[in-house]
């Protein structure tokens, strides 16, 4: 279930707060998305090939809310890269995947248009035991997504989703809290093991052109 406006409204205003204390330079590393990244403790420390790294997530958040928000949640960073984790609760509220596709375009066309030299990373959607039931789909908006980043959009795709699977092909429960839904200790280790190598700034980077190939890359 998705919160409020004045929910969002809320989130949005202790961000900008922050933001007051302490104003973050332009060029950084930006987290945005639900609460995969808004319960990730330590996340700022946790990349140090990036010297900035700034975490905006608000639980229960969609595709949708973040590109709604697009101007407060990431244009005015002006960050280097941006990596989103949303999707899981637009499939849960009945959207298909189709339209998450639709919706990682929006979000991305949406950033480029007005940071055309900032790149985008999509973490796959997380397949979560509580949400068994949604696998497939979870399945299918991945692939679409896998699909488009492979076509040079401007967009690199993180498989999370793979990694997390066990040799029966279901989560592997370990890598959950209690809930079944959000990540455990162990969850983040391992997601932090798969994203490590696309934080990295341009100055970082192996060579012009290297941070899209990488970002199609198979097989975490």
């Amino acid at each position: 279930m998705s919160l409020s406006s004045d929910e969002w409204n809320e989130a949005l205003a202790a961000f900008a707060e922050a933001d007051r204390e302490h104003a973050p330079p332009p060029g950084g590393v930006l987290f945005v998305g639900s609460s995969s990244i808004r319960l990730w403790d330590g996340l700022e420390s946790q990349f140090a090939d990036a010297p900035v790294v700034l975490k905006r997530g608000f639980g229960g958040s969609r595709l949708t809310d973040c590109i709604h928000h697009l101007d407060q949640l990431v244009i005015g960073y002006k960050p280097q890269l941006v990596l989103v984790y949303a999707g899981d609760n637009d499939l849960a509220e009945g959207s298909t995947p189709e339209q998450i596709l639709e919706r990682v375009k929006k979000f991305s066309d949406g950033v480029h248009a007005r940071l055309p030299g900032t790149r985008v990373a999509f973490i796959s959607i997380k397949p979560s035991p509580a949400r068994i039931s949604l696998i497939g789909k979870v399945r299918a908006a991945n692939q679409l997504v896998k699909d488009y980043a492979a076509k040079g959009a401007g967009v690199d795709y993180i498989d999370v989703f793979t990694p997390m699977l066990g040799q029966n092909g279901l989560p592997r429960p370990e890598l959950f809290r209690e809930d079944r839904l959000h990540l455990s200790s162990a969850g983040y280790a391992l997601w932090r093991s798969i994203i490590r190598p696309f934080v990295r700034l341009p100055e970082q980077a192996r060579a012009p052109g290297a941070a899209a190939s990488t970002g199609r890359r198979a097989g975490y």
